[in-house]
């Protein structure tokens, strides 16, 4: 389909419409990968190793031209970030339980790999360790063009690319209601998601006064950010405007990437890129273009929050975990609290988030009240949906990490500034 309207962006937003009894959970998650032996990223000659040995466990190659960029296996791949850091992208599945043994049996697997190789798994949302310029690189073509068209328009946009690891989380939606319901939602809770999962305090091995680090850097990152036309009730057709507004980061010309910069979405619309031969964009070239916006939450065929760190094992699950019970268990009661806050508190709150963490106040109350709230509005809407594992446990055991952090009020970021101040030790970084 030839995108040539705000029409048929919108039909394309309306393709992604579910029945609830079809609504599935994806799950991405990045690490950072080291040599154990000199506590340095590893080069792109160590990933192809490492892609080597994981097709042994029926992963299959993913090429750009001869390189091998990723990996795939069914509805799930591995792929490269910036500064190759190594990224899930979960199949699309039906609840946590599903999407937690998924992120385990892909744990065991990189486990083998990584052991044989001498390499660490380091769980964090930003590297700890690394100068900028200490960070490796790829082959992937996009980005080249992006390291040097990104720094234009957000001083830590370098930093973004190649220091930071996230976890997101996809979810569906039933409606265009539906989505203006769970969007708001998303975008109003974003500060408390932030001081909740924050865990990148460390930087190039100091306590850099940052709870999550990464979310400062996110929020000096060209196309980031947490947009105020974001708090309003935005349907398809606002959402469309924003996305045809937006300057293209790049463009996919065959098997070459130009430069986007200087054009929004709609002059691609309208014919007006002469690099390309004023073609009009594809259903690809739209995808691709909703991909390089990288604002907290943004909408594809589905809705992709992106607003927490990467953190350890014992607490991947419980991020989805805990916006699942929001989301799919308990919609109306979150949307009819959230609903009532004031947009400027909340991009207040947002911008004070990385720093303060739970101390950071939103509407006369501080985060670490709205995040208790939240858990247990979450905790009800799992309760709710009471999807069984085999050992007839419902959701609500992967908010374990969470009961954690609300009960002794310390975070994973808190956690590692304590045990790094005693002794200056970056081991408990590491997955074990």
């Amino acid at each position: 389909m030839m995108i040539n309207s705000k029409e048929k962006i919108i039909e394309y937003f309306n393709s992604g419409i579910k029945k609830t009894k079809d609504f599935k959970i994806g799950i991405e998650h990045e690490k950072f990968l080291f040599n154990k032996s000199n506590n340095k990223r590893i080069e792109y000659s160590k990933i192809k190793e490492m892609f080597s040995a994981l097709l042994e466990f029926g992963w299959k190659p993913i090429l750009e031209k001869k390189n091998i960029i990723g990996l795939k296996k069914g509805g799930k791949n591995i792929t490269l970030e910036p500064g190759n850091q190594i990224e899930l992208s979960g199949d699309k599945l039906n609840n946590i339980h599903e999407a937690c043994g998924e992120s385990y049996d892909y744990l065991f697997e990189l486990k083998q790999v990584t052991k044989k190789l001498n390499i660490n798994i380091v769980s964090a949302g930003f590297d700890p360790i690394s100068k900028i310029s200490d960070v490796p690189n790829n082959p992937k073509k996009r980005y080249k063009l992006m390291t040097k068209d990104m720094p234009l328009n957000g001083k830590l946009s370098l930093d973004m690319m190649y220091r930071t690891c996230g976890t997101q989380l996809n979810i569906d939606y039933d409606s265009e209601k539906d989505f203006t319901k769970k969007f708001k939602i998303v975008n109003s809770i974003t500060p408390i998601s932030i001081a909740l999962f924050a865990n990148s305090s460390i930087v190039e091995k100091k306590n850099s006064n940052y709870l999550s680090y990464r979310s400062k850097v996110w929020q000096n990152t060209s196309r980031g950010g947490l947009p105020k036309l974001f708090f309003e009730n935005l349907n398809f057709e606002k959402y469309a405007e924003f996305v045809m507004n937006f300057p293209t980061l790049f463009i996919k010309d065959k098997e070459d990437y130009i430069s986007g910069q200087k054009y929004t979405f709609k002059d691609f619309m309208n014919g007006k890129i002469n690099e390309i031969n004023n073609r009009l964009p594809d259903e690809k070239d739209l995808s691709i273009h909703l991909s390089t916006i990288f604002t907290e939450n943004r909408l594809k065929k589905y809705i992709e929050l992106r607003s927490m760190d990467t953190c350890g094992w014992d607490c991947l699950c419980a991020g989805p975990a805990f916006f699942i019970g929001i989301l799919y268990g308990n919609l109306d009661e979150t949307y009819d609290l959230v609903s009532k806050w004031d947009k400027d508190k909340i991009i207040n709150a947002y911008l004070d988030a990385p720093k303060r963490g739970f101390n950071t106040q939103l509407m006369d109350k501080d985060l670490f009240y709205w995040a208790s709230t939240l858990l247990n509005l979450s905790k009800k809407g799992l309760n709710k949906r009471d999807v069984l594992n085999k050992a007839k446990k419902n959701e609500t055991i992967f908010l374990n990490h969470l009961n954690k952090i609300i009960d002794n009020k310390i975070t994973n970021a808190e956690h590692m500034v304590n045990k790094f101040s005693q002794n200056e030790d970056l081991s408990d970084f590491y997955d074990k």
